[in-house]
């Protein structure tokens, strides 16, 4: 099968890709963009089957190998779409691309849809803003080896293309879930999974705290932390000791000190 090659950018079909860079305009379509191919053959090992894959040789880095991928994708049945490098330059979000940008089915399932074993490891996410934390926090928690993270009231999507790209595409490799703290909480408690606060406001250390067992390890934005009635339904808070001047900490970083250590509880 021969890819249809496209040289313009005023294309129909780049145009409409463009588009997808828009939340809303991603909702109605039921679909999420992927940039890179590292991100992109993270999903595919995930299991993840693109609808359509664009490509342009002239960006590839390591043209050989990467265009494997696009003969598996192909052979799978995959629709591919050859690009020149101006054109894949004018639908490209991200500095620097490597000629590879899928479009991929929606992220996300609901609380319920979760495939989670006998005591889950979680982590939660309340408000977050920046795309860039989401998928810093996606990342910490793939290595961590957490069950699944769960959003609560996000303000972005999972499949905004920064989440995906923040996360190097760990977004594909954890399972992912939106959801509000009214349907969180009595979620939480029907599983026997505890919520664990993080927050400057207790005594209680996080190396202090049990973070084995069914856990969920929860962290709020930079700004404003976790809301007074996220803590008010934790079963635990914890604290990151701090002696620095500036009593804060990247929401992404916070997030990774408390999973690693609930790793290092649970392996010990």
């Amino acid at each position: 099968m021969t890819d249809l090659h496209i040289t313009s950018a005023t294309n129909p079909r780049l145009k409409a890709l463009v588009r997808l860079r828009r939340r809303r305009a991603r909702d109605e379509a039921g679909v999420t963009l992927a940039e890179g191919f590292e991100e992109l053959e993270l999903a595919v090992a995930a299991g993840v089957r693109p609808r359509t894959l664009f490509h342009c040789r002239e960006l590839m880095l390591d043209p050989e190998r990467q265009e494997r991928l696009v003969d598996e994708l192909r052979a799978r049945g995959v629709e591919t779409i050859s690009l020149s490098r101006a054109a894949f330059e004018k639908v490209a979000y991200r500095e620097g691309p490597d000629g590879f940008l899928a479009v991929l089915p929606a992220l996300g399932v609901t609380l319920e849809e979760l495939d989670l074993p006998d005591r889950p490891f979680l982590l939660v996410a309340e408000g977050i803003e920046k795309p860039g934390n989401l998928g810093a926090m996606l990342r910490s928690a793939e290595a961590a080896g957490a069950d699944a993270v769960i959003a609560v009231d996000p303000v972005t999507d999972w499949g905004n293309p920064n989440v995906v790209r923040g996360s190097k595409g760990a977004v594909y490799a954890v399972p992912v879930a939106s959801t509000t703290l009214g349907a969180l909480l009595p979620w939480l408690a029907a599983r026997g999974i505890r919520l664990i606060a993080t927050t400057p406001d207790t005594e209680v250390l996080h190396t202090q705290a049990d973070l084995t067992g069914g856990v969920a390890i929860a962290v709020g934005t930079e700004k404003y932390g976790l809301t007074d009635a996220f803590l008010a339904g934790a079963d635990a808070a914890v604290r990151i000791p701090m002696a620095g001047q500036i009593n804060s900490l990247n929401a992404g970083v916070a997030a990774a000190i408390v999973l690693f250590e609930a790793v290092r509880q649970r392996q010990s």
